[in-house]
């Protein structure tokens, strides 16, 4: 333990102290701080993450399951051998010609949502998810409609809707702030895959870290959620622990056949917001490098005008608070602010590349960094999860887009206090944790 594990203990405070601030000067919330959601949230958190980076049952557990995943991950990229040949083949295995993240990265993604879809058609995730959702449910005395979104965003995406289908046209908008804060401050489990494989060879332990944080991101997500946006109305289901909505394949094959069609989906949609997002914030940084150094020239300074560096100012702080060492702080700075605009699959990237190049001077910062990344908190995912959330409730669509910006202020907010959480646990010897 050192003092940066203080600095992520306290950063827990700092994020929920902010974002009380927001939630009352900004958003005009007058509503009474729900303290009974609050201290369950953090205190299953914590419960949690002491159980995998301190137990020595939870942390030889974890390092299994990383392991499994790896193991997993590896027949992943068998098909794609087969359908790629060499451009499949990762960086350090002979005849490989480097990494390329639509070879190699991308093919995972088709894998694991059929992989996804076998264990629903099988009732293992419903199972696992459902139990979830009753702990929520009891523990933390919220709706169960939101309890069993958020319990099903651990393990999938946008997918996560449809278990509450029938509830979404009779939530309040607090509810609907939820289960939009929950879509988008975790990741769905074959999204995962994707930055598993893209950070596994030089980070080692990064699938267990990736898992623990889709565990501590559901609660955080509550919490954040409530502290934002706190319920005003009666929920229809609060307390009351409902059943799983989702319509079961009629055999194996249609699972894994539509379990490949949905990967294959994802993979589109994460190509096209990748090309356009990235396409139009090159154009805007060179309409702004061009200004600036006009500026820069007229005032003699040396500022960079970019979308990244204004991105890293605002999240400078917010790096500090969850636990940075001062030394790496400007490059995370600029990882996390990334993300609101060009998605988690380039800031993990961008990640990558700086633990590539040495850049960054303490493992500290890799491991509450890709804890921080590890959501859907950006401003492509909200129009992803208004959209398809609207499409399955048509007449709800104003009163979802009116807390959508809320939503992604929370996920935000909520992603940081789970990299707050991991980083008061983080040592240099932990089994997991280590590099």
């Amino acid at each position: 333990m050192d003092i940066y594990n203080l600095v992520s203990f306290t950063g827990i405070f700092g994020l929920l102290t902010i974002a009380w601030f927001i939630s009352r000067f900004v958003f005009k919330n007058i509503q009474k701080i729900n303290w009974h959601l609050l201290g369950w949230s953090l205190g299953l958190q914590f419960i949690f993450a002491l159980f995998i980076f301190v137990v020595p049952a939870g942390v030889t557990l974890f390092q299994t399951i990383n392991d499994l995943a790896v193991i997993v991950l590896g027949t992943a990229s068998a098909g794609a051998s087969f359908v790629f040949g060499s451009l499949a083949l990762p960086p350090g295995v002979e005849g490989s010609l480097g990494f390329i993240l639509a070879f190699q990265a991308f093919p995972t993604i088709i894998f694991f949502s059929a992989l996804v879809s076998v264990l629903y058609y099988y009732n293992v995730l419903p199972f696992i998810i459902q139990q979830f959702a009753k702990l929520f449910t009891r523990v933390m005395r919220i709706s169960g409609a939101e309890a069993l979104c958020a319990a099903s965003n651990i393990f999938v995406g946008i997918e996560s809707v449809f278990t509450i289908k029938p509830h979404i046209d009779k939530m309040t908008r607090s509810e609907l702030c939820t289960i939009l804060t929950a879509g988008m401050a975790t990741v769905a489990s074959n999204v995962l895959a994707l930055y598993v494989f893209t950070l596994q060879g030089l980070f080692p332990s990064i699938a267990g870290h990736l898992i623990s944080a889709s565990f501590l991101s559901a609660p955080a997500a509550l919490v954040m959620s409530k502290l934002l946006f706190p319920e005003t109305g009666t929920p229809q289901t609060l307390g009351r622990v409902v059943d799983i909505h989702y319509e079961r394949d009629a055999n194996l094959f249609e699972a894994i056949i539509n379990g490949s069609a949905s990967g294959l989906k994802v993979i589109f949609s994460i190509v096209a917001l990748l090309i356009a997002v990235m396409g139009l914030v090159a154009l805007v940084d060179l309409i702004l490098g061009s200004a600036g150094n006009l500026v820069n020239q007229w005032i003699g300074t040396t500022v960079q005008w970019s979308i990244k560096d204004f991105l890293g100012y605002l999240f400078y702080p917010f790096t500090l608070i969850i636990g940075v060492p001062l030394g790496d702080a400007d490059i995370i700075s600029r990882i996390l602010g990334e993300r609101i605009i060009l998605t988690e699959v380039a800031s993990y990237q961008d990640l990558a590349l700086a633990i590539t190049n040495n850049s960054l001077i303490h493992p500290r910062s890799a491991v509450v960094a890709s804890y921080a990344l590890c959501g859907f908190a950006h401003v492509a995912s909200m129009a992803i999860f208004v959209g398809g959330i609207a499409a399955l409730a048509p007449e709800r669509t104003a009163a979802i887009s009116a807390v959508a910006v809320k939503a992604l202020v929370a996920a935000t907010f909520a992603c940081l206090l789970t990299a707050c959480v991991a980083g008061t646990f983080y040592t240099n010897t932990s089994l997991l944790l280590g590099n």
